[in-house]
């Protein structure tokens, strides 16, 4: 199965949410389970039923999201956001500075 050319069986709810999840490698049961109904042919399938997205898929996904504005990130740009910012730790004064116990 090939999703580029299953990609017009698809109801516009499932592209919308592989448009809007271009990073998604396995699709969730509800979505899995609309896209086993709407499509022809095999389908990859997990142990829990779920469909698994193919490399040549998940490229395909991606470029429409591209084309589709929905995401704007370059293909090997990973970005974090469930973190939070680093904090700068400096290790000890700058070269020719007194440390805080030397200034007293």
């Amino acid at each position: 199965m090939n999703l580029k050319d299953e990609w017009d069986r698809l109801d516009s709810a499932t592209r919308t949410w592989l448009l809007e999840n271009p990073a998604c490698l396995v699709l969730p049961p509800a979505i899995s389970a609309k896209f086993s109904k709407a499509t022809h042919g095999d389908i990859a399938l997990d142990p829990h039923g779920q469909v698994v997205l193919s490399p040549d898929d998940h490229d395909f996904i991606r470029e429409k999201a591209e084309a589709a504005g929905t995401i704007r990130l370059p293909v090997r740009e990973y970005r974090f956001f469930d973190t939070a910012p680093l904090p700068v730790i400096r290790k000890g004064p700058p070269d020719g500075a007194a440390s805080p116990d030397e200034a007293r």
